[in-house]
């Protein structure tokens, strides 16, 4: 089985959606590792705040972390071996990474509505003549 891991700089939690103001690659890439465990790939993910003792404990994760300083951080390795740093890669690349067929993710369409039906914040034409 593939083993990703990924080395987060400190946050308050993994994903990241804490507090005021959410960087929306945190949730999109939360989601891309989800996806990624329904492929079978085993994914385990390291928070500098909570977990130091993994990057203490991991020797290439300690030694860019020596060199660089957290500036290099997230840290994305597959099999021990980084393939990304200081980014979160998209799924896309992520799925390049592991060898798995790419996937996009589905997409959102809007439903047309004809605007003489909807109005909204608009002045409203009932009852009035």
């Amino acid at each position: 089985m593939i083993k990703l891991e990924v080395f987060d700089p400190a946050m308050c939690c993994s994903t990241g959606v804490c507090g005021p103001s959410v960087d929306p690659v945190l949730p999109r890439f939360s989601a891309d590792l989800e996806w990624l465990k329904s492929k079978s790939v085993q994914v385990q993910r390291y928070n500098l705040a909570q977990e130091v003792g993994a990057f203490t404990s991991n020797p290439a994760v300690k030694a860019i972390l020596n060199s660089e300083g957290t500036k290099c951080l997230p840290l994305v390795l597959v099999d021990g071996v980084i393939v990304s740093q200081a980014t979160y890669p998209a799924r896309k690349v992520l799925a390049g990474f592991l060898g798995l067929d790419y996937e996009s993710e589905p997409v959102v369409t809007e439903e047309k509505v004809h605007p003489s039906l909807v109005s909204i914040g608009g002045p409203s034409k009932i009852g009035k003549r």
